[in-house]
Parts: structure tokens; sequence; C-alpha cells
């Protein structure tokens, strides 16, 4: 009898009830909202499900993301290798590539000042940067934190690797894609802000025709040349044109086709499981994290605003042609942020069409802040 009460013991002890503390109930709390947000309120499911899940895994079984070298048998936990491809570099690039596949950058070509809209918005970059210094941060440190300024998670997560933040990696990476899953309520007050109602009522022109071979040239010239200028860019804008030209050129369906779907959402598995695998209490309960989310959400505000206000200047000087409202997708959360100019647009007035009009900024946005990652890498001497 005593030897089954012994096992028992053992039993109730192995459980996870008595290894958790008050913040891993935070976090689980935490993981639960995001999964409320994702599956009822459908923002962004593709994200928010995977890195929610992780959170709540991380938070009931620390070692589920144990490094190998923590552990008496040499192996780590299985969200780990996932993990290790993050800091890699492989996840992020490989997201840029699918994103590129399944982007149409037709709208961009036909309307390059969109470039302006999408380099506007990157404003939010510098806010959250010069905020990260005055915070205490270290300038890499910073130069990381900042990237969260463009909703752009898988660049964060590029750059948090490349200057060697692993420490502040999981903090960034759920501040980026929590911003970026929370576009469609963030952006719409500040557009509504700093807009009038004659302006969202504006309609734009019809975009040209683009043709195929300009398709085709597009990734290829966009590499050469920012690739030429920051060559650190290249597994980002290289991955993200290379996906593209699959898509243009006719030739690979298969490959478009694979980059597009059944890799794209392979990796946003890996990618997002361990992104919210990252979100433990021990790391993210601190002062730093509250911080970064702070400043990441600063500095979306920011972007989106810089955006805004520009598409506004360019309203005036084209005598009413150009919607402010574009210049919101100026950030690089594809295609969440043009949908949201969509909407807001359509609010005004439910015969407006704003989407493709949306889109070039919300392209450039992509390139721009994969641009200001390899600027942050150059200062540094990254390579």
């Amino acid at each position: 009898m005593e030897y089954i009460f012994e096992t028992l013991g053992n039993l109730v002890h192995q459980t996870a009830f008595f290894n958790l503390t008050w913040g891993n109930f935070v976090m689980i709390l935490v993981a639960c909202v995001f999964l409320y947000l994702a599956i009822k309120k459908d923002y962004e499911p593709l994200l928010l499900v995977p890195i929610a899940f992780g959170m709540l895994l991380v938070n009931i079984y620390p070692d589920i993301i144990v490094s190998p070298e923590e552990t008496s048998n040499g192996v780590g936990g299985l969200l780990y290798y996932f993990y290790v491809l993050d800091e890699w570099s492989v996840l992020p690039s490989l997201i840029f590539m699918g994103v590129g596949a399944m982007t149409d950058f037709g709208p961009l070509i036909a309307n390059p000042k969109s470039f302006l809209l999408g380099a506007a918005a990157q404003f939010g970059i510098f806010v959250a940067y010069l905020g990260a210094m005055l915070m205490g941060f270290s300038d890499k440190a910073a130069a990381a934190i900042s990237i969260i300024g463009g909703a752009d998670g898988p660049t964060s997560i590029f750059l948090a690797g490349k200057l060697e933040q692993t420490a502040l990696l999981g903090p960034i990476a759920v501040a980026a894609y929590s911003y970026m899953a929370l576009v469609p309520i963030i952006q719409p007050p500040i557009m509504r802000l700093l807009t009038t109602e004659k302006e969202r009522k504006i309609k734009m022109e019809q975009l040209r025709p683009v043709s195929k071979l300009e398709k085709i040239l597009f990734p290829i010239i966009v590499t050469i040349v920012v690739c030429l200028i920051l060559p650190t860019t290249a597994p980002l804008v290289g991955a993200l044109m290379l996906g593209n030209l699959f898509r243009e050129s006719g030739v690979v369906k298969q490959l478009a086709e694979t980059a597009s779907n059944a890799m794209m959402y392979i990796v946003v598995i890996l990618l997002g499981t361990s992104v919210g695998a990252t979100a433990s209490a021990e790391a993210f309960l601190t002062a730093d994290t509250l911080k970064i989310v702070l400043l990441g959400l600063i500095a979306f505000a920011f972007g989106t605003a810089a955006g805004v206000l520009l598409g506004k200047l360019m309203c005036v000087l084209t005598k009413g042609k150009v919607n402010p409202l574009i210049g919101s997708a100026g950030v690089s959360a594809v295609p969440m942020a043009a949908r949201v100019s969509q909407k807001v647009g359509a609010e005004a007035d439910p015969t407006n069409f704003l989407l493709m009009h949306a889109m070039g900024p919300n392209v450039a946005g992509v390139i721009g802040t994969a641009v200001a990652a390899g600027t942050f890498m150059a200062i540094f001497g990254v390579m």
C-alpha cells in the first residue's frame, strides 16, 4: 500500500501544477486571449493560432524549447530546433520567398509613386530606434527592436538574429507578429483621425495595365540594384524577388505554387510555434519586454501616421487624385494593411475600391523594411 501511495505521489508531482509560477498562468491567459482573437474574431489566424499555441505549450512545459546544452542527454526540446532556424535566418527568408510568390507587384510597377508612401511608413522604424536608445537599450538592441515599427515579423527576426540579440528575439518577434495581426484594430482610428470624410471618399483612377515583360524584369532589376547597394539585404530581398519571379515568369508554375502554398504554410507553422515558444513567463514578463511592446505600438502608430500624412500631401499636389488612406498600407503587413485601407475607404463610400491602389505602398513597404534592416546591418558592419 505504501508503494502505491508513493507511486501516486510521484505521478502527482510530475504534473505541471507543481512547476508553474504565477507568471506562467498569466502567459497561459495571454495565449488564450490570442487564440480567442484568432478563432472567434478572425484576426489573422494563420499567424496568431501557431504563435498562441507555442506560447501555451512553453508555459505548461518549458522543456519543449530547452537547448541541448541544458539537458542531461544532449537532446533539445522539439521547438528548440524550430527556433534555431529562426536564429539562422532560414525561416524569415523562406517566408519572404512565399510572400513574393503570392504577391502581384503590378500595382507598384503601375504607380511608382507608391515607393514614396512605402518609404514614409518606415518613419516608425526610426522613431522606435531613437525611443529604444532613450530607454537605455544598446545601439544594436535598439536597431533590432526598431523593425517592429514596420510591422514586419520575418524582418524583425532576421535582424535580431544578425545583430546577435537573441535574448530579445522572442519579445521582438511576438510584438512584431502581434501588431501585424492587430493591424485591423490599430490602424483605422489613426486613419480616420488624420483624414476628412471627403478625403476618404476620393476615388482613384484605374491603374494602367502592366505588361508581362515589366513584371518579369521588375524582380530582376530590384535584386540587382538593391543588393549591389546593400548586399546584406540579399537573403530577404533576394528571396522575395525570387518568389515573385517564380510567379511572373510563367515557366515554373510548380515552384510558384509550392512556394506560395505548401512551403509557405509549413514555414508559418514552424516559425509561428517557435516564436510563440519564446514567450515563456521568465523571458516575457520583464521590464524590457514591456518597453519593447510599448515601443512597437508607438512606432507602428507613427509609421501609419507618416504614410497617411504623405498621402495627404500627394493628394494636395495631385489636386485630389490620391486617396490618403492608401498611405497607411506602406507598412509591411501584406496584404492586411492594404485590406484595411480598402475597408476604411469603403466605410466612407461603399463604391470605392482602393485595394489595388493600396497594394502598391504595401509591397513597397516590404522592400523598404528589408532595406532598413540592411542599412542597420551595414552601419554595424554585420554581413
